[in-house]
């Protein structure tokens, strides 16, 4: 019986060594990038130089799947649902996975359960911009103006519950102001409205607004950031400008993977995202954008995500900001 016994637990071994010995290494195949955004959108440009980058590194391409629509929940639940291998991606912002959960009362995703943090790429900061002609040449005119208007003053987003809307609700809460929102379907139509003087001013990126900058149709009156953007050196910020000391409203892009994803796997990718943007060639294409390489682990994604959730379920209780 023992000598039955050793012959199987040998066997069993030997079975085992041979599954270990013959288990394709990681990536074995194609990755694929889910994005929830168009074709030539930031996002997907980055996703795309990124992911090239990638694929050398990896040895495997990974292949962009644009999914627009449903607030993102296409691509998000895509993901989602697949495996926890390694193969599959999300590429989202924190309005996803750290706003959206306050906007709505019921997601049909949990950014925390059902994720894991992979890869920060990049931040972008928003400007105040207001149309060329505007008599407001800093931050305090616009504050002493919006006093003055008595909640006649108008400012523009691209939708109810985007984060220039809670970035909006945040400077007034902070400045001691009241206007009046007026929320646009499309970006171009909400920067052609600000450049006419459709609507007296709306938050925008450098990739939101460059053209309009460029043509002198708008002009920008402070970068709401720490700190001066390179590109935009000229522009101060908002504390620079007379605003709120400490103001911030910026935005971020990130890769996340199922949850429950090896992390060998994640410690793989964030290495390889983490050294392609800072590589020269990016860092020329994210200046281009307005964009600032964010290369980290992805304990300080998930750090991020835990901040900015809380920042924003403030901001949204304020502000009686609902979706739903």
């Amino acid at each position: 019986m023992k000598n039955i016994l050793r012959g199987a637990i040998a066997a069993s071994l030997l079975v085992a060594g041979h599954a270990w010995a013959q288990a394709p290494a990681w990536p074995a195949k194609p990755l694929r990038a889910v994005v929830p955004y168009s074709v030539g959108s930031g996002p997907d440009a980055v996703t795309r130089l990124v992911g090239e980058k990638l694929a050398k590194n990896l040895g495997q391409p990974l292949i962009v799947e644009n999914k627009p629509g449903a607030n993102g929940w296409l691509a998000i639940g895509d993901v989602k649902r697949s495996a926890a291998d390694g193969y599959s991606l999300v590429v989202v912002d924190n309005t996803h996975m750290t706003l959206q959960p306050h906007l709505y009362k019921k997601l049909p995703f949990d950014p925390v359960a059902d994720f894991e943090p992979v890869a920060p790429v990049y931040t972008t900061n928003f400007f105040i911009v207001v149309p060329a002609n505007s008599p407001w040449n800093n931050v305090t005119d616009l504050i002493k103006a919006a006093k003055a208007k008595g909640g006649n003053m108008t400012y523009g987003t691209w939708g109810m519950g985007s984060v220039a809307h809670i970035g909006a609700s945040m400077f007034q809460t902070q400045t001691g102001t009241n206007m009046t929102h007026v929320p646009f379907k499309e970006l171009p139509q909400l920067y052609t409205a600000v450049a006419t003087g459709e609507v007296d001013w709306a938050f925008g990126t450098a990739a939101t607004t460059a053209q309009l900058y460029q043509a002198k149709k708008v002009k920008l009156l402070a970068l709401a950031a720490p700190k001066r953007l390179s590109m935009y050196a000229d522009v101060p910020t908002v504390a620079e400008a007379g605003g709120p000391a400490n103001f911030e409203l910026k935005t971020w892009v990130a890769l996340f993977a199922p949850k429950g994803t090896p992390k060998t796997v994640i410690d793989r990718l964030n290495a390889g995202v983490a050294k392609a943007v800072v590589e020269p060639d990016i860092q020329k294409q994210f200046n281009t954008f307005g964009f600032e390489a964010w290369p980290a682990a992805p304990a300080d994604l998930a750090q991020a995500m835990k901040a900015d959730t809380q920042r924003f379920e403030g901001v949204v209780r304020q502000a009686n900001i609902s979706l739903d």
